[in-house]
């Protein structure tokens, strides 16, 4: 039975956020790569985390701290809120979200403005502004 992708596409996984994390293709613009990286935290996949963050700003010590908050949390749901550039034939990008989550029975969201960069034609996350 397929599922709902958790990035809130309304797509199935395995034809959405599945195969760039799968590293079957890449994310064609940097609102999918912030989708992707959405339902990387609620699989709680830290190698793709790593991986799609820019290697300028990334902590690979962090990876296993990652992991662990993102497995103890419940993930509600993405919203994404305005994105700039970040198309397919742009090098820079800015997508603002709000993802809710549930941790330790309250509900909580990470409201933040993502800047993703791309890298030998793949996108990756650089930094973000939380609001």
């Amino acid at each position: 039975m397929a599922n709902l992708c958790p990035c809130g596409s309304g797509e199935y996984y395995e034809n959405c956020c599945g195969p760039i994390i799968k590293g079957e293709i890449a994310a064609p613009t940097a609102e999918r790569l912030m989708r992707s990286r959405y339902t990387a935290f609620t699989l709680a996949d830290g190698e793709y985390l790593m991986k799609s963050w820019h290697p300028r700003t990334r902590d690979l010590n962090e990876k296993e701290s990652i992991r662990k908050w993102a497995k103890s949390v419940k993930w509600i749901g993405l919203q994404i809120r305005g994105k700039q550039a970040g198309g397919e034939n742009d090098l820079t990008g800015i997508v603002s979200f709000r993802a809710r989550f549930l941790e330790k029975g309250k509900i909580n969201q990470i409201i933040e403005e993502s800047v993703f960069e791309k890298i030998d034609g793949n996108w990756v996350y650089v930094t973000g502004k939380h609001d």
